[in-house]
């Protein structure tokens, strides 16, 4: 099962839940977010150098609460970087793990394509801002075109609670309202997913529910 996160827009948290998610999946996470990596980095070759033929994806695993493949923050790695061959590479770690969540480019860019081209099901991740459904409908179709069916739509750093069924029959799918807490936050930078660190919140219940709405 390959599993891709996408925003329609960035700074909705897509990287965080992707991150959460994937722990909740017990999956490895794969940051292909070519020009703007977030989730952490690993100390040898990372992504960059597997779409440019120069390292194998199993040399890029990164183990911990959750396993990632890291992405390089260099312009140079992301131009020398062939993003046709993110689909053997996602499609290795899937043989040999299992589940791939794919932290996916925001928005509609030429790159944001070839992860959902790859992916059994999509995520979408959306903030409860009006502005933002636009955005997140977008990148549904793009998902259908793409035959990567959404299977749920997460509310993202939720302080007042927002039209979720209005949400939910815009896009398509179900909607869980994820809480803001700082805890989800710091999450990739602690290492610490909100589903070990906080396992009785709102927050975690959340991510629980989304990870349930992913065929297995």
């Amino acid at each position: 099962m390959i599993l891709a996160v996408a925003g329609g827009k960035g700074g909705v948290g897509k990287t965080t839940l992707a991150y959460n998610v994937a722990a909740a999946l017990d999956a490895v996470v794969v940051d292909a977010d070519l020009g703007m990596a977030d989730l952490p980095a690993g100390r040898g070759p990372d992504l960059h150098d597997v779409l440019a033929g120069r390292a194998s994806v199993a040399e890029t695993l990164r183990p911990g609460p959750v396993a990632v493949v890291p992405c390089g923050r260099t312009l140079a790695g992301a131009r020398a970087s062939d993003p046709t061959r993110l689909t053997e590479a996602v499609e290795d770690v899937e043989r040999t793990h299992g589940t791939v969540v794919i932290d996916c480019p925001a928005g509609r860019r030429a790159d944001a394509g070839v992860p959902l081209a790859v992916a059994d099901a999509c995520l979408v991740v959306v903030s409860p801002r009006a502005f933002a459904l636009a955005d997140a409908i977008r990148t549904r179709e793009l998902a259908r075109e793409l035959d990567a069916g959404l299977v749920a739509c997460a509310v993202n750093r939720v302080v007042e609670e927002p039209p979720v069924d209005a949400i939910a029959d815009a896009l398509g799918a179900p909607a869980a309202v994820v809480p803001a807490d700082p805890r989800v936050g710091r999450s990739v930078v602690g290492e610490r997913p909100v589903v070990d660190a906080a396992p009785d919140s709102a927050a975690a219940d959340a991510v629980r529910e989304l990870a349930r709405r992913v065929p297995r």
